[in-house]
Parts: C-alpha cells; structure tokens; sequence
C-alpha cells in the first residue's frame, strides 16, 4: 500500500473549538462537515485533504506556519480577508520580508495571518 495518492486529515489542535469553528467557517469560508464524538470540527478541503479543529484547551501554537492555502491572487485574498476582519502579519527579517503584506520568494508569493489560537496560516500563489 502507497501513501502516494491518499486523501490526508490535517489535524490541528484548539483551546476553543466554537471559536475556531466560527473563525474557520465565516471568516474563511471554509465548508463545515461536522463534530466527530469527541467534539472535533471538521472541514473539507480541496484534493481529499480534511481539517480537524482537535479540542485541547492547553494546547499551544506552532511558531512556524501550520497551513498554507494556495490561491489564484494573493493580493485579492488579502483584501478580501482582510475585510472579513483577519489582521495579515507583516515582517522584516534578513530572509522574510513583506511589502503590503506579501512576500515575493523568487517564483512564489506568500501572506500570513493567525487564527484565533495564534497558529500561523499562509496565503501562497505561484508567479508566473
């Protein structure tokens, strides 16, 4: 049996799951499926993938960037979150740096946002 081409539950653990549902559902237009028993959110993503909001009232965030969703136009994402009420993060480090919220990495660019736990979510677009 391959992993290759199999459908994948990205599994992310919150202190609030109504929180998050709510964040996740309206603010980013996600499509809600549903609670598991345990009292897991869950959302159906494009190419088989699922995400599921774990409750864990201590958990905390990663520090790096949890997900990334690629999008068609980075800029028009931006604006239209941003009018949704996500605050985009801006940074000026040696190897990341953002110009209206977008950084340009050779052929790739990229915006991040957190969610209401403080997880780090990426907007990622190909250049071409």
């Amino acid at each position: 049996m391959s992993l290759e081409h199999r459908p994948v539950a990205m599994m992310l653990p919150v202190t609030d799951v109504d929180r998050a549902q709510q964040f996740y559902a309206e603010t980013l237009g996600l499509d809600f499926t549903g609670r598991n028993d345990e009292g897991s959110a869950m959302f159906v993503l494009g190419g088989g993938t699922t995400l599921v909001l774990l409750p864990r009232p201590d958990s905390h965030p990663a520090e790096s960037t949890a997900m990334s969703f690629e999008v068609e136009d980075v800029t028009s994402e931006i604006s239209a979150l941003e009018g949704r009420g996500v605050t985009f993060e801006d940074y000026d480090l040696p190897d990341v740096k953002t110009v209206d919220h977008v950084c340009e990495f050779g052929d790739e660019r990229a915006a991040w946002f957190k969610d209401p736990d403080g997880h780090v979510l990426c907007l990622h677009q190909g250049v071409t």
